[in-house]
């Protein structure tokens, strides 16, 4: 979109009022405006506000801190080692390591504890943060510096607030969540196991598919297939523990659940035209909770199944088998053993809905798609036969240059 030198002189003097208010120098201003850099200046000046940086020697020496504590808690937030003699903190960090430093104190959690818990905030906050700024690229007039500077630090201004309450809230409720399962587990594990479903499902074709769109399609692509599972699971009483590219893993408490979450992740994604088919492998038995996510020999078993899955179908071991056999809901159908790696012999059954046949065809990518390489066929076999032309002209032509040249 094309803006007037009026609309961008007024965006201009908005920008310049709204970063002398947080302390940037005019110097400072222009120098970024004559470098087309205002947007990075509004990334570090009103992002993190702050009037004072400081080294980590500096930081060091305020907070008391150990220095090596302090650069394992640096590099547990994802971030490199920092020069000591760069001034790259700030007093949000100084307040931050304050607080770390006095649950240590108080014997909340001890330092490795701690580093544990920051490890797992650094991740998760990293992935929210680039969520954040991809979804700000996509506004209008991301294209012209001077307008994308603006609205990156009107956003700044007016959106950072909600969001860090969104954020709090968001973390109450899921910290509720965590606290009340993990005191269910308790009162029923034995031996300290925890007794669960594990899921995967993979999306067929995905590699396929990437190859032949442009990034925006790519997008939509992984965005219906994260939203598609992000329903399914939840409204079936799952959980996701995370999306894998074009693969998501869930647990389940009860496996009756989790097979009919997996009978409906293949019926849904076979009715999406945008998207291919989805394998579903299952497996449960004894796993190990850690940092919000799951490990253990079931984990891998169900891995390993999903990868020799055929695309729409529900594959479930022995285990669920054996606990849900007269289940009426569903219909288990045994199929040739497999041997899987590091774990060797595995029985299978495939389930599926009375009065539903098991799906047989080993690949069903979606309508569009179909159409759409039967497209790039056409244009690959038109290139060609361009190309040959092109050669045969060019060779014609070289032909009566050197007869004329002869001649």
């Amino acid at each position: 979109m094309e803006f007037s030198e009026q609309h961008k002189n007024e965006s201009l003097q908005r920008l310049r009022r709204l970063l002398k208010a947080s302390g940037v120098t005019d110097e400072e201003f222009q120098k970024s405006l004559d470098q087309e850099a205002l947007d990075l200046l509004v990334i570090d000046k009103l992002i993190v506000n702050t009037r004072h940086y400081f080294t980590e020697d500096e930081l060091i020496d305020i907070t008391g801190a150990n220095p090596d504590l302090v650069k394992r808690l640096w590099r547990a937030l994802g971030f490199p080692e920092a020069n000591p003699k760069d001034p790259i903190f700030t007093d949000f960090d100084i307040e931050a390591l304050t607080t770390i430093l006095s649950v240590i104190k108080l014997g909340i959690a001890d330092p490795e504890r701690a580093i544990q818990l920051t490890r797992v905030i650094g991740s998760s906050l990293a992935r929210i943060a680039e969520a954040q700024v991809t979804m700000a690229q996509l506004v209008e007039g991301a294209d012209d510096p001077i307008i994308r500077a603006e609205t990156l630090a009107l956003a700044v201004e007016s959106l950072l607030p909600s969001l860090v309450r969104i954020l709090e809230y968001a973390f109450r409720r899921h910290l509720q969540a965590a606290a009340r399962r993990a005191w269910l587990y308790s009162t029923r594990t034995q031996g300290g196991s925890l007794q669960l479903t594990v899921g995967f499902a993979d999306m067929v074709g995905f590699t396929y598919l990437s190859q032949q769109v442009n990034p925006d399609t790519l997008a939509d692509i992984v965005g219906r297939f994260e939203s598609l599972a992000y329903d399914i699971i939840i409204k079936g009483s799952g959980r996701v523990v995370k999306m894998i590219g074009d693969e998501v893993m869930f647990v389940v408490d009860d496996p009756a659940q989790a097979v009919e979450i997996g009978l409906e992740l293949a019926s849904a994604y076979s009715d999406d035209e945008l998207l291919s088919d989805v394998r579903i492998a299952l497996a449960y038995g004894e796993v190990l909770a850690w940092e919000g996510d799951y490990f253990g020999a079931v984990v891998n078993k169900a891995s390993r199944i999903v990868n020799i899955a055929n695309p729409g179908s529900v594959l479930v071991p022995r285990e669920i088998y054996e606990l849900l056999k007269d289940d009426q809901r569903f219909v288990f159908k045994q199929i040739r053993p497999a041997y899987l790696k590091d774990i060797g012999r595995v029985e299978l059954w495939l389930v599926t809905r009375p009065g539903e046949e098991a799906k047989e065809d080993f690949r069903r990518i979606g309508a569009r798609w179909r159409r759409f390489s039967e497209i790039l066929r056409d244009l690959d076999e038109l290139r060609e036969q361009g190309q040959r032309l092109i050669d045969a002209v060019v060779g014609q032509q070289e032909r009566d240059d050197l007869k004329r040249t002869k001649s």
